[in-house]
């Protein structure tokens, strides 16, 4: 159950339990002559609460007993491509918690920033964290708005974050793509690429220009990866591994390779490699997790190779792809993915399937009122996706949906409304990419020859 009626306040406490013979994250609530939330655990009495929040004042006598289908909720936020302040981090931890999700997925460098303080690397921010102008809309249109943008977190930052997060019960896993989307990192220390000299990329799309394997980089990456471990207690750590061009590369030299490389290390911190699919290529690193993304197959390749997995398919779950036909959409770029087809996705059935996760890729949000726009309500329906039983009914969802939304104007959400786009959302400087589905699962299907 992840929206629930009514909006008005409780008045008195609630008696909180905790009850081992419940699941960890399940819990009970009743509401009769006083009201009790037992849990099977802090996290179990914790979404008891998030439930009694959206109930407000019920009928005199409630029993619900409730628990999640998927021990993995979680959604990505990229800040690598538009930078996000700490408190709006923290804001948008608050409405992950609300909606009963627990992991944030925090994608935190890419070609166009790199976002985190490192210590003994001091140009990864003075200049890696900062770009010259962004691209306005779809890179196809070749438009940029001349503005620098950057930012980055310290590590007090990053460890206010995970604090915030851990009292919600919400896993924050960092992730530092490697060996590709990398051009940052090479912007501010040449050394680390293949002879390329050059600014942080201020286009959208995938740079060819990547992380040589020489010992002294791969060292790097280990002192990196060291940091983050100190930061975020999270076992998995992400690695990324996706979208490596090979060009810059000799023979000899595999992606697959380095992929072990960290993973012995940070294995050697008691730690799991958290990768994108394109790293079961090659064969990925026994303990890996793969984050499923390229359509609906990786996840069955990662399962039949004995990974756990956790599915994101783009065509499913990308928050950042057009929400309806209107042509008012804000910048609209991908595939159509309305609300229904977020609550019609189902994680493939497995006991290696940890659960799912919503994406948020920002190169079109370059603020939290845009990050909200893109994801609520879509990411109300994934809520009961990953929370609630694989049979659901979209009718009753959206019945209870607009109750649902007053409690997200309470709490100023700037959400897609219902019934479209309002004029003051759309981006026309920023024209958009709309994509056709049948034409993305092709190019889907052939991105994928490496797994087959």
């Amino acid at each position: 159950m992840a929206l629930s009626g009514g909006h008005s306040p409780f008045a008195g406490e609630p008696r909180l339990i905790i009850d081992p013979a419940l699941p960890r994250e399940g819990y009970e609530l009743s509401v009769a002559d006083e009201i009790e939330v037992r849990g099977g655990s802090a996290a179990g009495v914790f979404y008891g609460l998030q439930t009694l929040r959206q109930l407000g004042r019920p009928t005199p006598r409630v029993s619900i007993t409730d628990a999640p289908r998927f021990g993995w909720r979680g959604v990505l936020l990229d800040v690598a491509r538009h930078f996000m302040p700490v408190p709006d981090v923290l804001r948008f931890l608050d409405l992950l918690a609300f909606h009963k999700l627990n992991v944030l997925h925090l994608h935190l460098t890419d070609d166009q920033g790199w976002r985190v303080e490192v210590p003994g690397w001091p140009r990864l921010t003075s200049v890696g964290a900062w770009r010259s102008e962004s691209m306005l809309g779809s890179r196809i249109h070749s438009l940029h708005d001349g503005t620098p943008h950057g930012g980055f977190y310290t590590a007090e930052d990053l460890r206010a974050i995970v604090a915030h997060a851990a009292e919600r019960h919400i896993t924050v896993v960092p992730e530092i793509d490697m060996p590709g989307h990398m051009q940052a990192a090479i912007a501010a220390y040449p050394a680390l690429g293949n002879g390329w000299t050059g600014p942080v990329r201020t286009g959208w799309g995938i740079s060819p220009h990547v992380l040589n394997l020489a010992p002294a980089t791969l060292d790097f990456c280990r002192q990196v990866l060291d940091h983050i471990c100190d930061i975020f207690p999270s076992e998995l750590i992400g690695i990324g591994g996706d979208e490596c061009p090979t060009e810059e590369w000799t023979d000899g030299q595999s992606q697959a390779a380095f992929t072990a490389l960290m993973a012995e290390h940070l294995a050697g911190r008691g730690r799991r490699i958290y990768g994108w699919d394109e790293i079961l290529a090659g064969g990925a690193p026994p303990g890996a997790v793969v984050a499923a993304w390229r359509g609906i197959e990786p996840a069955e390749v990662a399962i039949r190779a004995g990974h756990q997995v956790v599915c994101c398919p783009d065509v499913k779950l990308y928050l950042d792809y057009r929400q309806s036909e209107d042509p008012g959409e804000p910048t609209p770029v991908g595939t159509l993915l309305t609300l229904e087809d977020v609550y019609a996705y189902n994680p493939p059935e497995s006991p290696l399937v940890l659960g799912a996760q919503a994406n948020l890729w920002t190169e079109h949000m370059e603020s939290l009122r845009r990050v909200e726009y893109m994801a609520f309500p879509r990411l109300c329906a994934f809520a009961e996706v990953v929370w609630g039983p694989a049979e659901r009914d979209f009718a009753d969802f959206a019945a209870r949906l607009p109750e649902h939304l007053a409690r997200l104007d309470a709490l100023g959400v700037n959400y897609r409304p219902l019934s479209g786009p309002r004029p003051q959302d759309a981006r026309p400087g920023a024209p958009g990419n709309p994509r056709a589905l049948d034409d993305r699962l092709a190019e889907l299907h052939e991105m994928t020859a490496d797994l087959r």
